[in-house]
C-alpha cells in the first residue's frame, strides 16, 4: 500500500481547515423535513404510540448495530497510540512527545496516552482495540477530498454513491430508524445514494416546529399523510419516513431517558451523540447503522502537552463518551460494533509550532463485544526514515478491509464485490463470527 501521497505541501501553522464539527441544521437531505424548513424539532407528530420492534421483511436482520465515529479532521494516531518500541518516535517528536512513564501500556510495543484511562478497563477486558498504521490505498492529505474518497469507498471506479448506502441497498427495507446519522442534522457522504436515513440531532429534539401541542400535532399528521397519498415515491417515502420516526420519538420522549449502569457521559456533542445511540439501540427500533461525527482534530499547532491542552482535552472527551456508551449497553454491547474512522493521520515529525500536519497512516479504534480487543492489531511497518510515505506513517492494512470483516462476520453481509469493488480479501482478523 505504499502509495505516494498527493498534496504534498506541508504547512507548518494552522492551515484554516474547518473543525468537521456539524454545525448545519437540518433532518435528511432527502426528508420532507428539511424541504420545508423544519431544521429545530420541538415536539413529535401523531397521538399512538408505535410498536418499537419493526420486521425487516422477509430475512428480519440479526446482525451487530454498526456503528462509525468520525473523527473529522486528522486524528494523531502516534501520539494517541504510542510505539513505544519504535526508537524513532522519539527523534522525530522531541517536543511534543508522549514520555514513556506515562503511558499506559498496552502491550510489548504500544502505550496509550494517559488521557484515555477510562478505556483501559475495557482493553483488559478484551472489549476494545486497536489497528494501527490503517489508510486509503490511495492517499490523499485533502480534508475534503479524503473524506469523499474514504466515505465513497470505490476508488478506481466511477461509483458515486457512499459505502453505507449501497450496503443498506443490499438490504430489506426496514424501520425508520434503519440507517442513521446521529447528533447532526446532516447526514455524511457514506450514506449517498437512493437508500433512505434519518438524520437527528436527538429524539427530543425532533418534531415538527409548526405543531406546539397534541392538537396541531395529530392536525399535522393528517395533512401531512393526506398531501403525500399516491404521489410519487422520491416525495412519498421521505415524508412516510418522517412521520413514522416522528411518532416513535414521540413514544420515546415521553418515557424520558436516563443512561444506566451509572454511565456518565461527558458535556458536549460526542457524549449527547453516542447517548443518543444508545438509547436508539436499547429502544430496539430496527437500527442497523449508525454515523456520529467528532470534529476538531486538525491539530496544525499548540497540541499541548501530556497533561493538559487540545489533544489531552479532546482525548478525555473521547475516552469518556466511549466508555459512557460501553457503561450504558450493558450486555446490548454484545451486538454493537463501534470503529473510528479520520481521513488521514499525521506527520511524523513534529512542526515548528508545536504540532503535527496532515500526513497518512491512521489508528482505528475498535469497540464492542464482538471486537478482538486486548490487542494492538495490524501490522507496523516502523517510523525510519526509509519505511515513511514522503514522512508518514505507511499504511499496511486497507481500512475498507477492516469494514469488510466487520460487515461479513458481526453483520451478516455476504459477497462485498458491489459495496467494496477490486477490494482484495487481507482482512485483519479483529472480529469474531457472530453466533
Amino acid at each position: 500500500m505504499k502509495k505516494q501521497p498527493t498534496n504534498t505541501t506541508m504547512p507548518t501553522k494552522a492551515c484554516g481547515c474547518p473543525d468537521f464539527q456539524a454545525a448545519e441544521r437540518g433532518m435528511s437531505r432527502r426528508s420532507f423535513l428539511k424541504r420545508v424548513g423544519a431544521t429545530t424539532l420541538v415536539a413529535g407528530v401523531g397521538t399512538q404510540h408505535m410498536a418499537m420492534k419493526y420486521a425487516f421483511g422477509a430475512t428480519p436482520y440479526a446482525g451487530d448495530v454498526f456503528v462509525v465515529l468520525s473523527l473529522r479532521g486528522g486524528f494523531d494516531g502516534l501520539n494517541a497510540i504510542v510505539p513505544t518500541s519504535d526508537p524513532d518516535y522519539a527523534t522525530w517528536r522531541p517536543n511534543i512527545r508522549i514520555p514513556q512513564a506515562q503511558l499506559l501500556q498496552l502491550d510489548a510495543n504500544f502505550g496509550m496516552h494517559p488521557a484515555m484511562q477510562p478505556l483501559k478497563p475495557l482493553y483488559d477486558a478484551g472489549t476494545f482495540g486497536i489497528v494501527q498504521a490503517v489508510g486509503m490505498e490511495e492517499p490523499n492529505r485533502s480534508h475534503f477530498e479524503a473524506m469523499e474518497e474514504m466515505e465513497r469507498a470505490a476508488p478506481g471506479t466511477s461509483l458515486r454513491t457512499g459505502w453505507i448506502d449501497r450496503v443498506m441497498g443490499l438490504r430489506d427495507v426496514g424501520s425508520p430508524f434503519q440507517a442513521m446519522q446521529v447528533g447532526s442534522g446532516m447526514p455524511s457522504q457514506a450514506f449517498m445514494g437512493p437508500s433512505a436515513e434519518l438524520a437527528l440531532w436527538s429524539v427530543d429534539s425532533f418534531g415538527l416546529d409548526a405543531a406546539w401541542d397534541a392538537d396541531e400535532h395529530a392536525r399535522w399528521n393528517a395533512a401531512l399523510n393526506a398531501m403525500h397519498t399516491g404521489a410519487p415515491s422520491v416525495i412519498g417515502q421521505p415524508t412516510a419516513v418522517a412521520l413514522d420516526a416522528l411518532a416513535t420519538t414521540t413514544a420515546l420522549k415521553e418515557r424520558g431517558y436516563e443512561p444506566a449502569n451509572g454511565a456518565a457521559y461527558p458535556e458536549g456533542d460526542l457524549g449527547d451523540a453516542l447517548k443518543e445511540v444508545a438509547r436508539l439501540i436499547k429502544a430496539d427500533v430496527g437500527m442497523q447503522v449508525a454515523a456520529v461525527d467528532y470534529g476538531d482534530w486538525d491539530m496544525h499547532a499548540d497540541m499541548g502537552t501530556v497533561d493538559e491542552g487540545w489533544l489531552h482535552d479532546h482525548l478525555t472527551e473521547l475516552a469518556s463518551a466511549l466508555a459512557a456508551f460501553h457503561a450504558d449497553l450493558g450486555t446490548k454491547i454484545n451486538d454493537v460494533s463501534l470503529v473510528t474512522l479520520t481521513e488521514f493521520g499525521r506527520r511524523v515529525q513534529e512542526n515548528g509550532s508545536g504540532g503535527v500536519d496532515h500526513g497518512y497512516g491512521q489508528a482505528v479504534m475498535l469497540l464492542g463485544g464482538g471486537m478482538k480487543g486486548g490487542q494492538v492489531h495490524g501490522t507496523w511497518p516502523g517510523l525510519a526514515e526509509g519505511d515513511l510515505i514522503d514522512g508518514d506513517l505507511a499504511a499496511t492494512t486497507d481500512y475498507r478491509n477492516l469494514l469488510a470483516e466487520i460487515l461479513e462476520k458481526r453483520c451478516g453481509a455476504g459477497a462485498l464485490s458491489g459495496i467494496f469493488p477490486g477490494l482484495t480479501n487481507d482482512r485483519p482478523n479483529v472480529a469474531t463470527v457472530k453466533s
